[in-house]
């Protein structure tokens, strides 16, 4: 393999690697504030034990998250020296607002949360778990700008070979970030609504767990889950509605349209070959043109049609985005989202109706729904990465033209097996804390639970 393949597999790894721990930080903090506040208000210590046991979890969560955070901007000076030489000025700016104030913040407040139990009168220790959801909220939102000038450069100037920053508040209110970010957050509520769904649901079907804390928590991430789920269906629609403006040829990639229709029909399922031929394909008439124009008649261009007008702007070469990857993380994403409001609509059916308890397998089948939407955030990264090819800052920067000149395939090669390794034995290390502490059934059963000799270790002050 080149260089470019191997580099592009090292930062494709650890970045999804570190997206699996990203979204759920971003929705159980909010989660865990939210039972805390129920505590403080009421004054139930229900609502506290709840807020301990979730507490837990996110702590495990975000310990990995900030290591597999730190190694992410190390790879921008490793393999890809000569991008962080364009951007450099752009893009090391809202990096270092991220670290110096979201993560300052999220750090240092999160470390009184877990140090500040009876310590700290109630409310200023619910303000410091509220301080925490909002620093890893904002920490989020600095990386999408950073992020949304390689999707949408604005505010900048090219200057001797380097793309140099003349407004700030452009790059700050990128287009691109009114769509990603919402998109985030949403997804972020519902991978963490999900994962206290599934652990709540295993518990609730184990005899002498505490019933009344993960029935509460089941009820409560039910609410959080469907307005997660419904704000990811929304703010993805309008996501879409932008790509068609700002990335035409990711959209078309991701309906495998090769030629220009209006009106534009939905695929729901295509095969042929990566030529344009089609083998088999079945489309909505009219539905890609409603849901990207919100009007039934209105053109999407093609990727030939998009081809043909990139090799007039940019010049000679392939412009076309590896659609067998983008059609599939496309239809996977939307798949997955499907299946999680269905499941999220009819639990919180159930527990209206207080139900939830006499459908044993429904239950049984949330614990197996907890990866469905780690599913859908890797594939929805997939779709939005692999869709920009082949542009490394779109229309300003390719790939090939952002890779280190210094480091060989070897050097790549042999880093990546090193990554590979170590972050497999780091996935299995936050599988089983997640699953041990997820297994503990929560105050006053835990001494009924344990096995003899076994002991709880707490994480946070009990």
């Amino acid at each position: 393999m080149d260089v470019i393949t191997l580099a592009r597999m090292q930062f494709a790894i650890t970045t999804v690697y570190h997206f699996f721990f990203v979204p759920l930080t971003l929705g159980l903090s909010i989660i865990v504030a939210l039972m805390q506040t129920l505590y403080v208000r009421t004054n139930r210590d229900v609502y506290k034990q709840m807020t301990k046991f979730w507490g837990k979890l996110f702590v495990i969560n975000f310990a990995m998250g900030v290591v597999t955070g730190i190694v992410q901007e190390f790879q921008f000076g490793m393999n890809w020296s000569e991008y962080s030489r364009f951007v450099g000025d752009i893009f090391g700016a809202p990096l270092a607002i991220e670290a110096l104030m979201a993560f300052f913040l999220e750090s240092t407040f999160l470390g009184l949360w877990l140090f500040g139990w009876d310590k700290l009168s109630k409310g200023v220790h619910l303000a410091t778990i509220w301080l925490v959801a909002i620093a890893s909220n904002l920490s989020a939102l600095w990386i999408l700008i950073a992020n949304s000038f390689m999707q949408q450069p604005v505010g900048y100037v090219l200057n001797n070979g380097r793309a140099e920053m003349t407004s700030f508040s452009a790059v700050v209110f990128n287009p691109n970030i009114w769509t990603q970010f919402p998109h985030v957050i949403a997804s972020g509520l519902s991978t963490a609504a999900f994962f206290v769904l599934g652990i709540s649901a295993y518990h609730l079907l184990r005899p002498l767990a505490n019933k009344d804390l993960f029935r509460r928590s089941f009820q409560i991430a039910t609410v959080v889950g469907l307005l997660g789920v419904v704000g990811v269906v929304m703010s993805g629609h309008s996501q879409m509605q932008h790509l068609v403006g700002s990335q035409p040829m990711k959209v078309a990639a991701a309906e495998a349209l090769w030629e220009t229709e209006d009106p534009a029909g939905l695929s729901v399922l295509t095969i042929g070959n990566l030529q344009g031929e089609e083998v088999f394909s079945i489309r909505v008439p009219n539905l890609l043109s409603l849901l990207a124009l919100d009007q039934v008649q209105g053109e999407i261009r093609g990727l030939n049609d998009l081809q043909a007008e990139f090799e007039a702007r940019y010049g000679p070469g392939d412009y076309t985005p590896p659609v067998f990857i983008t059609y599939w993380s496309f239809r996977s994403m939307v798949g997955a989202g499907v299946v999680m409001l269905l499941a999220v609509g009819y639990a919180l059916l159930l527990t209206m109706g207080e139900q939830l308890e006499e459908k044993p397998k429904f239950l049984r089948a949330f614990i197996w729904l907890i990866p469905l939407p780690y599913i859908a955030n890797t594939t929805g990264w997939f779709l939005t990465e692999f869709g920009r090819y082949p542009w490394i800052v779109y229309g300003l920067m390719k790939l090939e033209s952002g890779v280190s000149i210094s480091v060989s395939a070897g050097m790549v090669a042999l880093t990546l097996i090193g990554f590979t390794l170590l972050y497999g034995a780091l996935m299995a290390a936050t599988i089983y804390l997640l699953a041990k502490y997820a297994r503990l059934p929560g105050q006053p059963k835990l001494a009924d639970e344990m096995a003899p000799g076994q002991t709880a270790v707490a994480l946070i002050g009990e």
